[in-house]
């Protein structure tokens, strides 16, 4: 375990977790096998790791691939981190914010990121691109990624990740095997581009935007959720949008009893 060496470099660099980063350090390096193992790294790929801190996995990566690029916001725990991994030739560090500072091309990521970022990072990849994906995130969050449709817990970020990915939920990830112990429970989780995607949209960016907002009233009627959308969004008249959205496909539905495929349908029949 990484423990002791954790608490080494906090105490002689003299900083504390901060919990609104995320900052809860993995510490049990019999891990990192494991969570490689998801990813089948070899020497060509390009691995990102976000949220690297002290470089613990950062380093492991290191010897399984071509070259990693170990982001790191805290400044702080960024000086810690270059000085800890100034050994190896092929990790590059990062300070920054991942989803602000820019990132050269990678093909795989093995992260254990700040929880806070989940929803943003994972929209940030999909525009992204990659071969495949493992993160440790918290349990509830994943769990909002595969639900079923009408559940509490689906949602518009529900919707665009099974549009985008193929997603599994391996395996819990202990608490003890972070320091300090984070207080929600965690879980590997693997993402891989669809080989066939599920459905086709013809305007990406018009389709995520349109799923956020009518998550927004998730529990009204599909004609009724979509009205001032609608004339905003083609600048209409109040009556003429009303008029649209009574004719859109399943315009008598509710918000959240809507299958994905059927948000990719609804946004294609309003583009066209």
């Amino acid at each position: 375990m990484n423990i002791s060496e954790t608490k080494r470099l906090l105490r002689t660099f003299r900083i504390v977790p901060n919990r609104l980063l995320g900052q809860n350090f993995m510490v049990e390096s019999s891990f990192f096998p494991k969570i490689v193992d998801y990813v089948s790294l070899d020497k060509s790929d390009v691995v990102l790791d976000v949220g690297a801190g002290f470089g613990f996995l950062s380093r492991f990566l290191a010897k399984k691939c071509k070259s990693v690029l170990a982001v790191e916001k805290d400044a702080r725990v960024a000086a810690v981190l270059r000085e800890q991994l100034k050994d190896l030739a092929n990790v590059t560090v990062i300070e920054g914010d991942v989803l602000k500072a820019s990132i050269p091309s990678f093909n795989k990521v093995v992260s254990i990121p700040p929880y806070q970022i989940s929803s943003q990072l994972l929209i940030w990849l999909f525009g992204r691109g990659f071969d495949c994906v493992v993160l440790v995130l918290q349990k509830e969050f994943a769990g909002r990624l595969v639900t079923d449709v009408g559940s509490k817990d689906y949602g518009w970020l529900s919707v665009i990740a099974f549009y985008s990915a193929e997603i599994k939920l391996l395996e819990p990830v202990p608490k003890n095997m972070f320091y300090p112990q984070p207080k929600v429970e965690s879980v590997i989780v693997r993402l891989k581009p669809w080989r066939t995607t599920p459905f086709q949209v013809k305007d990406e960016a018009f389709f995520m935007r349109m799923v956020r907002w009518l998550f927004t009233q998730r529990n009204k009627k599909l004609s009724n959720a979509l009205e001032r959308f609608i004339k905003s969004t083609f600048e209409l008249k109040k009556e003429d949008a009303e008029k649209m959205a009574r004719t859109i496909p399943f315009h008598g539905k509710r918000v959240r009893e809507l299958p994905p495929k059927a948000f990719g349908e609804l946004a294609n029949a309003l583009v066209a």
